[in-house]
């Protein structure tokens, strides 16, 4: 009689993920990105536990969009106050904030509720090359190169 396997907190192992988005269009970049912090690509999947890893993005600020979406898409946010609705564009976050335009991608193909919210902790954005994360980003790159 087969049983169905079900994930313990102490089988899963997060590794990390170094992802460079040179180039790379926006929507494709945040589907894989997301993909890594849900734990979709390993066999002990499940939808009701955290089993992703940590994904590191560096140089946010050189993502392709394509179309007219540099101009015409719109991000919203609202201070709770009546006619507290404030807008900008793409182009203007990815010159203020670009790691946010990442951010707000991959936000939204989590799940909404608390297990979203602590997948997202195991996000970081860089808009640049450089980022506080080499010890762990090169360890799991030389226990990958090890097994292989």
């Amino acid at each position: 009689m087969n049983k169905t396997y079900s994930v313990k907190a102490s089988e899963i192992q997060r590794d990390w993920h170094l992802v460079d988005a040179t180039d790379q269009v926006l929507g494709k970049l945040a589907t894989q990105v997301a993909q890594l912090l849900m734990g979709k690509h390993k066999p002990m999947f499940s939808k009701n536990m955290d089993t992703g890893d940590n994904v590191v993005v560096i140089n946010a600020a050189k993502i392709k969009v394509t179309g007219n979406k540099m101009k015409n898409k719109l991000y919203y946010r609202h201070s709770g106050y009546p006619g507290g609705l404030k807008s900008v564009n793409l182009e203007q976050l990815m010159e203020t904030h670009p790691e946010r335009v990442v951010e707000y991608a991959v936000k939204g193909m989590v799940p909404h509720n608390k297990l979203g919210t602590q997948m997202m902790k195991k996000l970081r954005i860089y808009a640049g090359a450089e980022h506080p994360h080499q010890s762990q980003v090169n360890k799991t790159a030389a226990k990958a190169g090890q097994e292989e």
